[in-house]
């Protein structure tokens, strides 16, 4: 489900620095969350031997780890057309069902706005 209204700044600054981290850190993909405090948290891809986790469940564990009770909203910088299930759902169990996932391109143009449940 697309979100037709216009972003307004605070969700457009989680997609400038989710695009940076991509950018910054030469990842596939770059995200960040904003928790129920205003604060953001920013990564990128993890692509170890032992542990892979994507962008935005990597900015979500950054979040729980960092004490966030619940996240507002999140942005993922991706070559994807749509947010994996698997990042909706991490999304999901900290922010609940409406918080919204924003999917930008890698110029960071907006492509799809959809609710994490």
């Amino acid at each position: 489900m697309s979100d037709a209204t216009p972003l307004g700044p605070e969700d457009l600054k989680i997609i400038t620095l989710a695009r940076s981290a991509r950018a910054r850190n030469g990842v596939p993909e770059g995200a960040a969350v904003r928790d129920e405090t205003g604060r953001t948290y920013v990564a990128g891809t993890v692509a170890l031997d032992s542990l892979k986790l994507s962008a935005l469940q990597t900015a979500v564990a950054m979040a729980v780890a960092s004490g966030a009770q619940s996240l507002e909203a999140a942005a993922v910088v991706s070559a994807a057309e749509t947010p994996a299930e698997a990042d909706r759902a991490a999304v999901r169990d900290l922010g609940g069902p409406e918080t919204p996932v924003h999917l930008a391109g890698p110029d960071g143009t907006l492509r799809v706005t959809v609710q994490a449940g």
